[in-house]
């Protein structure tokens, strides 16, 4: 099923939080890094966008948000990624090591 591991982890993460103080607004994010977002996170998404226009008076100040959450992933994967790389000599030495 498409969105399942996105939607499993929204659920682990929501189980994991159970015992936060309800004062507290939790809303897991799911989000396969190049798969679909979990229901959760795109109801939010979806909220944050509508606030935005609205806000704003941007029609597509959603799309905004969206491209910020996509670079935020991308570079976060990019960190994990150099964080294993050793030390080396250039970029050449990188592609080998992938």
């Amino acid at each position: 099923m498409v969105g399942a591991a996105a939607t499993s982890a929204e659920q682990a993460k929501r189980r994991k939080y159970e015992n936060l103080d309800s004062s507290y607004i939790f809303v897991p994010f799911g989000r396969v890094t190049f798969g679909p977002w979990g229901p959760e996170l795109r109801a939010l998404f979806k909220e944050l966008s509508k606030r935005f226009i609205e806000s704003t008076g941007d029609p597509i100040a959603g799309s905004y948000l969206g491209q910020r959450i996509s670079l935020a992933i991308q570079r976060g994967n990019a960190a994990s990624i150099l964080g294993i790389v050793p030390r080396c000599g250039g970029f050449e030495d990188v592609l080998d090591f992938i």
